[in-house]
């Protein structure tokens, strides 16, 4: 099966789902992240900067050990600013690599780009422009979706868990490699809070480690 994660930033994709990441490709399934948009620094571009984050974003690549990365190379903080934008260099890359199930990041998410992303994502993943794709799910991003004012269209309600107890280290392993993301915990982005966090979506349904999405689509022919 060909799965797409759709990643806003560089490190969302680990942060969001990395031990799934791991254990689609262990299982056989073809693996693409899609990056959306580049990285900026206290609201500024830099070249050479964003140029690392990229070779870190390749470093966790082989540690998941998914099949390709792609980069949009859209602006950072600036992504709700035309939804368009998106939609057509993702149509694209959907359109060429034809997925089976698709990874968004959550609609309720605090940062302006997750939610634009996600919007962007189903616009371009509508059920008559795309009739081979079977299932939509989206995903949690520590330090992004947890802090969202508590109103109900912002929560995010997990109906679908996987268990990740054999790719946890895995997945703390890839989010080593972004060593400009890397907090200290009590920071949600610390390798201890991925594993706290990790362990606590486990605990909601009697797995050791688990990750949380909410099933938004899925198609059985």
């Amino acid at each position: 099966m060909k799965v797409l994660v759709i990643a806003p930033h560089m490190d969302d994709e680990v942060l969001g789902m990395g031990g799934t990441i791991a254990r689609h490709g262990f299982e056989g399934d073809e693996v693409y992240v899609c990056f959306v948009a580049h990285r900026i620094y206290g609201h500024k571009y830099d070249e050479e900067k964003n140029r690392l984050e990229i070779q870190c974003a390749l470093r966790a690549k082989e540690v998941l050990g998914y099949k390709a990365a792609e980069f949009l190379n859209l602006n950072d903080e600036r992504l709700d600013a035309c939804i368009q934008d998106i939609v057509i260099p993702l149509e694209a890359y959907v359109s060429k690599i034809k997925p089976e199930t698709i990874y968004v990041c959550h609609r309720g998410d605090i940062h302006q780009d997750h939610k634009a992303v996600f919007q962007a994502a189903m616009v371009v993943l509508r059920p008559l422009a795309n009739a081979n794709i079977k299932r939509i799910l989206s995903y949690e991003v520590p330090s992004s979706t947890e802090q969202s004012p508590p109103f109900t269209d912002h929560a995010f309600l997990p109906n679908y868990y996987v268990n990740i107890e054999q790719y946890l280290k895995t997945k703390i392993d890839a989010f080593s490699c972004y060593q400009t993301e890397k907090k200290e915990f009590p920071n949600p982005r610390s390798l201890e809070g991925i594993r706290i966090y990790a362990k606590k979506r486990g605990t909601e349904v009697g797995f050791s480690a688990a990750e949380a999405f909410v099933l938004i689509r899925e198609l059985r022919l």
